[in-house]
């Protein structure tokens, strides 16, 4: 299916996997989103849910692989490891990381997390082909034709990358670890968002939490609506679930939300969304 542009959650969750009964309706593991262009297979982020994401495609036998990183925090790398296609001679694996443009290339961060002591063997094990690409945030990417993916710097400590992908005339939008200023419209996150099918953001806190966590990095999903609005988008996925947000505590979450934007919804792990 040429024109098959499809979401799908491995990861929702922020900060730390977690797990229990109590999480059991949106899932525990940390970001990870495929997304399918054609016969396309793109990764954001290698959070927990890479593993899970990385079984998948061994499964269906895709050989071709594009990974983008929004940042390197532990909750957004920690799953890259086990992520089993990096050990296959008969997979390409090519990653894409800006938000360290200028500081570290994209194969240097790779290395230094695959290797002691903190994993124990170094990345010679990977078996699969690895391509490395580094960008500049505010550069638009065209990995294949016809799929424009332009990129923004997002304010995060020590920097973020938000993603708008446009293939066949439709819009997705991640803008994930985002922190916004009160009472303001982030005019990166509103250039993102404009006339989006769907967008996923940054839906850590409520408003009445964001005094206690200032700086933290996060947003809200009263402010996301607000945005997502105000960008004429279609569709709204509240993402990155704080840890200690229960399922009941989300699924009030998301009624509220849906309660101020029909399209709202918030996102879990396995959820295919198709657009």
């Amino acid at each position: 299916m040429t024109d098959l542009f499809q979401v799908k959650f491995w990861g929702t969750r922020g900060s730390i996997p977690v797990s229990g009964q109590e999480f059991d309706k949106y899932g525990g593991n940390t970001a990870c989103i495929e997304v399918k262009c054609g016969s396309h297979h793109l990764l954001f982020d290698a959070g927990s849910g890479i593993r899970e994401a990385g079984l998948a495609i061994l499964d269906e036998n895709i050989e071709k692989v594009d990974l983008f990183f929004s940042h390197c925090h532990y909750d957004h790398i920690i799953g890259l490891p086990m992520f089993k296609a990096i050990y296959y001679p008969s997979t390409e694996v090519t990653i894409w990381s800006g938000h360290l443009d200028g500081k570290m290339t994209t194969k240097d961060m790779i290395k230094k997390f695959i290797s002691p002591p903190w994993f124990p063997v170094n990345m010679d094990i990977c078996q699969a082909t690895m391509r490395f690409r580094d960008f500049h945030p505010n550069e638009t990417l065209e990995p294949y034709p016809g799929l424009n993916i332009k990129t923004f710097p997002l304010n995060h400590p020590g920097g973020a990358i938000g993603y708008r992908l446009q293939w066949n005339g439709r819009i997705l939008a991640l803008i994930y670890d985002i922190e916004h200023t009160p009472g303001k419209q982030d005019p990166i996150a509103l250039e993102m968002m404009r006339d989006a099918d769907l967008v996923v953001y940054d839906c850590t806190y409520n408003e009445d939490e964001m005094v206690r966590f200032k700086g933290f990095g996060h947003s809200t999903w009263q402010h996301g609506i607000e945005l997502a609005k105000a960008a004429k988008a279609k569709r709204f996925a509240l993402f990155h679930h704080a840890p200690s947000r229960t399922d009941n505590q989300l699924e009030k979450m998301e009624q509220d939300a849906q309660s101020s934007f029909s399209g709202a919804f918030a996102a879990r792990d396995r959820q295919v969304v198709r657009l």
